[in-house]
């Protein structure tokens, strides 16, 4: 929670916890409990309080009039830093739904608010009106509604490239794992090594939630063996329902991806509980039997050995560019295994088959024959197809 306000630009003044066998329906802490943090507002002269749990809005009225400042709750927080952090539309649209369906059960009418807008003399026949509240309501639905349009609007265009892409039989790995566990750094790391320079690199900061947006980015290793690699949202302890359910289209790129590598922070002592909890959101969004890597990441502030590879465990720095090789490697034999080796024989009236293999494909020999030229290649199993009159078996 500490960490999420500090990404908010909030300074965080103090701390207050309670152990209760039951949560308060009133301040959501007991009474008792409230006046000591009434007095730790006034000793630090503090503007907000931040509490850990989602607030009804009952307990949130009762807590601003007991402690004379604003107070919000986790989810808030969380959404508030999303909203900062979107910079593209579908990114933008997807935290406003998730912080209108927030909002929605939590429209608070005073009295003033709750008036009615008809009735009265003369317009006795037209009913009593809608509330101030219930207006309020069918606003938010409606723009509810219009964001849903302009979303599955995206989403339709995304699965559209999807399928652009899985018709050009390029595999994909995606990278997935807690907030701030260094994805965007490991995608950036991998693009200079073996990304086109046109490739854009993607925002990288030491903050949650630095990147909300999905990148997609082409690798072409030293062998001509191409694949994917997606960086998508972190995730973190508690994240607010709504906010998986509105980056649901974004995190469908996971769900699609042939591999998946989850990137952990190495350095962090809850490594393993971040670890749980990301595979229990990715079981949530219905990612099933799709193969994974564990990259241990930030290794370098450690006492662990790196780099290093251990069954599915890849012990790297992506920062210091350590164990990118290693991960490569894991992929390869992950995704990249659908490739078999090749002598083939191809007549000089052809040469546009030679160039093609030498683009494509790791071509170990090159000879010539009276015949023609004669290539030991490690390609693809569907160019071996496609190409198999020239196949010559050894």
């Amino acid at each position: 929670l500490s960490n999420l306000a500090e990404a908010c630009d909030l300074e965080v003044a103090g701390a207050l916890t309670q152990n209760v066998k039951h949560i308060h329906k009133g301040y959501y802490m007991g009474p008792g409990k409230v006046e000591e943090l009434r007095m730790l507002i006034e000793h630090e002269d503090s503007e907000l309080v931040v509490f850990d749990d989602e607030l009804s809005p009952s307990q949130i009225r009762n807590l601003e009039e007991e402690l004379k400042c604003e107070v919000i709750d986790r989810t808030t927080l969380i959404l508030n830093i999303f909203a900062s952090r979107a910079k593209t539309r579908e990114a933008q649209l997807q935290v406003e739904m998730a912080r209108l369906k927030y909002l929605l059960p939590r429209l608070i009418g005073t009295r003033e608010d709750l008036g009615r807008q008809g009735g009265g003399s003369g317009l006795k026949n037209r009913g009593a009106g809608e509330t101030k509240l219930e207006l309020d309501r069918r606003k938010i639905e409606e723009k509810i509604s219009k964001l849903s349009t302009e979303l599955e609007q995206l989403t339709l265009q995304r699965k559209t490239q999807r399928k652009q892409r899985n018709k050009k039989d390029v595999p994909v790995a995606a990278l997935v794992g807690y907030t701030n566990a260094g994805k965007s750094t490991l995608m950036n790391a991998m693009l200079e090594k073996y990304g086109d320079k046109d490739e854009k690199l993607v925002f990288e900061k030491d903050m949650l939630f630095a990147t909300l947006e999905t990148a997609v980015r082409r690798l072409e290793l030293e062998n001509n063996r191409v694949f994917l690699l997606t960086d998508t949202v972190g995730f973190i302890h508690k994240l607010p329902h709504h906010l998986v359910r509105a980056f649901r289209s974004t995190l469908e790129e996971v769900t699609e991806a042939d591999l998946l590598i989850h990137v952990l922070d190495a350095s962090d002592p809850n490594h393993e509980q971040h670890k749980l909890l990301t595979e229990k959101v990715l079981h949530e969004i219905g990612v099933k039997g799709i193969p994974m890597i564990y990259a241990y990441n930030k290794v370098d502030l450690t006492d662990m050995e790196s780099p290093s590879v251990s069954n599915s465990r890849v012990y790297l720095s992506a920062k210091k560019r350590q164990g990118l090789e290693e991960l490569t490697n894991k992929i390869s034999t992950e995704i990249l295994n659908d490739y078999s080796q090749q002598t083939m024989l191809i007549p000089y009236t052809d040469g546009e088959i030679v160039s093609y293999f030498n683009n494509n494909a790791d071509v170990i020999s090159t000879e010539y024959d009276e015949k023609g030229t004669i290539l030991h290649v490690i390609c693809k199993n569907s160019d071996a197809e496609k190409y198999s009159q020239y196949v010559i078996q050894e």
